[in-house]
This record gives C-alpha cells, structure tokens and sequence, in this order.
C-alpha cells in the first residue's frame, strides 16, 4: 500500500515562489551563478535552487520563525562554501529582509511582493550580470549592477576583454646528487668553481 503525502499549503508554494524569485533578482548570485563559481554555471544554478529550499525548510522547520539576520547568514555562508564567494558588499542583509517579509506576506495571503520579484526575475532573464569596484574601497572589491543602465558604465568590466596572462618562469631543474662507489653523496660548492 502505497501513502501519498499532501500537497504542501498555498502559503508554503506562494513563499517557495517568493524565494526563488527574490534569489533570481540578488545581483550577487546572478553574477555568481552567470559565472559558474563554485562549479560550473549549471551547477552553480541547481546550488541556487538548493539555497532557496534550505530556506524555505529553514521557515517552515526552525521554531522561532527564522529573522532577517538568521537568513543573512545562511546566504553569507552559503556563498563562502558553495560558490567561493566572501560577501563584502552587504547585498544579503536586503535579500534577508525581502524573504523575511514575504514570508509575513504569504501567511497572510498576500501576494504582493511575491509576485513584484516575479517581475522583476521574468524581466532579468538573459541579461547579463556586470560586476563594478566599489568606490573608495582600499582593496580590489567587487560588487554586482543589476544590469539596468544608469550612465555610469566606466567601471564595469568589460565582457569581451579577457585579462592579459603572463608567462610564469621556468622552474630552476634540481641537479642530482653524485653518489661515488663508496655510497657517499659528493657535495659541490655554489657559485664559481675554484681551481
């Protein structure tokens, strides 16, 4: 005898599509994912499909309902171990609270913000994500455009241009140690020989 479970309420697939969603629109996992990192740009889309269900299993398992800071750091820390990605640009801490309030929504029964994600994913399809240097940062920090023009096109990078390799030097060849007849390794001096 075969037992069927039920389908998942309303609430949780309105949530569940609020997610993915909310997921699709983080310029940071677009980029993430647009580059393959953390394996391959197939790969790196089923691990943002993985991340959305971790936390909807995270709203719908953990008792208190996760906040916007518990969900922040499961986006941080999945990028770090999945993707190779040390977040530096406080891009979760809005996702966090988007998928926080979508979840008040849902149970709700509103849709709203659910389905303004959904837009907003739809009209991101096919565009590429473009990384940009965050200004006044002391290191090399990089941080996701939504793609969206804003005339300010000078610091992205440049899809096209591929950065200039350079040839690494030869390694120095080891010379074998001179072993004589007797078992004893010869030592030789460096430098120029002495006569």
């Amino acid at each position: 005898m075969a037992t069927t479970s039920a389908p998942p309420p309303e609430t949780s697939i309105l949530f569940a599509r609020g997610v993915i969603a909310r997921l699709a629109t983080w310029d940071t996992l677009r980029l993430a994912v647009q580059e393959g990192w953390g394996g391959g740009s197939a790969n790196a889309a089923q691990k943002r499909t993985w991340l959305a269900s971790v936390i909807v299993d995270a709203f719908e398992e953990t008792v208190p309902v996760p906040d916007d800071q518990y969900v922040e750091e499961i986006l941080v820390q999945v990028l770090a171990d999945e993707f190779d990605t040390v977040l530096q640009d406080g891009s979760a801490e809005p996702v966090a609270v988007d998928i926080v309030r979508m979840w008040d929504e849902a149970n709700a029964g509103k849709d709203d913000l659910v389905r303004k994600f959904e837009a907003k994913a739809d009209g991101l399809k096919g565009k590429k994500a473009v990384a940009q240097e965050i200004p006044g940062g002391d290191e090399e920090e990089w941080m996701s455009d939504d793609g969206e023009e804003d005339g300010d096109d000078d610091d992205a990078m440049e899809e096209d241009e591929a950065p200039q390799l350079i040839a690494a030097p030869e390694p120095k060849r080891r010379e074998e140690p001179e072993v004589d007849e007797d078992g004893f390794t010869m030592v030789k001096g460096k430098g120029k020989s002495h006569r």
